[in-house]
């Protein structure tokens, strides 16, 4: 019986060990615990063809342990700060590399990926859609009614409440 509980527990380190080295190498795949990228075959550190309960909470505490940086098993401000900034980082650089057209390592306001164009048009069709009555201006009335149009659109799509921004103003798209 103690031979059952110690491979057991050789088992459950071997799973951790391996989670914990998946998630340290990133990886190809999609994404996994807090948007790191694994993919089944890192998720399934023993191997076996199935990603177990126990897989999946080893790569679980792992990533914790890679943002607890003081081991305290707590996250601090500091540390979830750090971690966002390092995302932030990456994801900065991802979208230089991707739309920086000149090469010079910066995006210029031509270079800039232009928001909205996926969802429904660019700036001058939304122009266009809250001028309601096509004066070549937006009224007050206008643009409240953009901005609850918007509202309504983001609680829908996106599974959000209210929109950004106070009275008087609308988020930019």
């Amino acid at each position: 019986m103690k031979n059952a509980g110690f491979i057991a527990l050789i088992v459950a380190a071997a799973g951790t060990i391996g989670a914990g080295a998946a998630l340290a190498k990133g990886g190809p795949g999609g994404h996994g615990f807090g948007g790191q990228k694994m993919t089944f075959e890192q998720l399934d550190a023993d191997g076996s063809g199935e990603v177990t309960q126990a897989e999946m909470d080893a790569a679980k505490a792992a990533h914790f342990a890679t943002i607890d940086t003081d081991g305290d098993g707590k996250l601090s401000a500091e540390e979830l700060a750090a971690q966002a900034s390092a995302k932030m980082a990456e994801r900065t650089a991802k979208m230089i590399e991707r739309f920086d057209t000149d090469g010079d390592g910066a995006l210029s306001q031509e270079e800039m990926p232009q928001r909205g164009k996926g969802r429904g048009g660019d700036r001058a069709k939304m122009f266009e859609r809250l001028d309601a009555d096509s004066s070549g201006g937006i009224s007050k009335e206008e643009f409240e009614e953009g901005r609850k149009h918007a509202r309504g659109r983001g609680k829908h799509e996106r599974g959000h409440g209210e929109g950004k921004g106070g009275e008087g103003q609308m988020e930019q798209n």
